[in-house]
């Protein structure tokens, strides 16, 4: 659409909204995503109200069907606050994803994201909006990190280390130029997230990181420190998948999209079968099992392993429960079973070439490796519930 239509469609609107009384729309949409937090939401909303006086804004909780019914907290606020609105994710899951969806929701011309769990300082909002109104920057972080070290206190010592470990290994591999990557506070204007979204994963919790990697031309970058706040009330989406997500994502954006985050923790979970395998092999040569029966029951035990731990964490936002989960199970057997006859085939037609024997190994390791997570993707963990 050129700019010329575009302007005449905005001043047509305009004239409407002056004809028909209508307010004009929100200059600034807050993305929260929400899983459990009921508990947070009418805080949330009075703290928004006092700090975004004076400013035309309005509030998007995204929400993964929480069991503790948090948009019913949020709908009953919205009928006395049109500001407030909602959207109900049903099975899918995901911080990243739930932002991207909101965001794309809005109309506002500029966008925030912020937890609802209270420990950002939305008295900081006033101020980034401030900052992207005066045209210098595309994109505002709400830094933990700033001169006065302000997530000291929110933190145990375990996730200081960690985090600031992620933040360098950020900066360094993919060239981000902020001192807090990992911050799940910022304000962007939308259109620079309409150009990234192709490329945004729906998967895990870094989606400011994903938004700067993602971007197909630099952002202009600013920082505004703040003082990061113990929690109130619900409890921590902080696991061990997170982490693996994190090094997905790291790498993914590293090779250019080449690779999927998905694909990385598909690898990681098969890699973690072969060390399970091989000590499951000797143990069981140990206790006086015949080699076969010894290969046997490593391969099954490594094979169930791998099935749980991506069922767990690779496609948690596809995971099969109940009678599901022994389903796919059987499916993933079958399908990484074919997987083996193409590795072992593929490997000998190498090594009957005289290639050398782990050129050979290599060979026959990535082919069915790629038919594992090619056909599992798309079969296995399809439309799990």
């Amino acid at each position: 659409m050129s700019s010329r239509n575009s302007a005449s469609l905005a001043q047509r609107a305009e004239k409407l909204t002056v004809i028909e009384g209508l307010s004009p729309g929100p200059e600034l949409s807050i993305i929260i995503p929400t899983f459990n937090e009921r508990d947070n939401v009418v805080p949330m909303i009075e703290r928004l109200r006092t700090a975004l006086r004076g400013i035309a804004w309005e509030v998007i909780f995204v929400d993964d069907d929480s069991a503790d019914r948090t948009l019913d907290v949020v709908r009953d606020l919205s009928t006395q606050d049109r500001r407030i609105r909602s959207i109900r994710r049903v099975n899918r899951r995901g911080l990243a994803g739930a932002c991207v969806e909101g965001i794309l929701s809005s109309s506002a011309p500029i966008v925030a994201v912020m937890d609802a769990d209270l420990q950002h300082d939305e008295t900081q909002l006033a101020g980034m909006l401030e900052i992207i109104r005066q045209g210098e920057s595309d994109l505002v972080v709400a830094t933990r990190y700033g001169e006065e070290q302000s997530s000291d206190g929110a933190l145990t010592a375990i996730r200081q280390a960690g985090s600031r470990v992620a933040i360098r290994a950020a900066q360094r591999l993919l060239n981000v130029k902020t001192t807090d990557p990992m911050s799940g506070f910022f304000m962007a204007r939308r259109s620079v997230v309409e150009q990234a979204a192709p490329k945004l994963s729906n998967q895990g919790f870094k989606i400011l990181l994903d938004l700067i990697a993602s971007s197909p031309s630099p952002l202009r970058i600013a920082e505004i420190p703040y003082i990061f706040r113990p929690r109130m009330h619900g409890e921590s989406k902080m696991d061990a998948s997170v982490v693996m997500d994190y090094l997905g994502l790291l790498i993914s954006k590293w090779s250019g999209d080449l690779i999927s985050a998905r694909m990385v923790l598909f690898g990681l979970v098969g890699s973690s079968g072969v060390v399970l395998h091989l000590a499951v092999l000797r143990l069981l040569l140990l206790q006086g099992a015949t080699f076969s029966v010894a290969q046997l029951g490593a391969m099954l035990v490594a094979m169930v392993s791998n099935y749980t731990l991506n069922n767990a964490l690779t496609y948690r936002d596809r995971r099969r429960r109940g009678w599901r989960f022994v389903s796919g199970l059987v499916l993933f057997s079958l399908l990484c079973s074919v997987g083996i006859f193409a590795g072992v085939g593929v490997s000998s037609l190498f090594y009957g070439n005289r290639s050398r024997w782990w050129v050979a190994g290599l060979a026959g390791a990535i082919i069915g490796s790629a038919w594992n997570y090619i056909t599992n993707s798309m079969i296995t963990w399809r439309h799990a519930r």
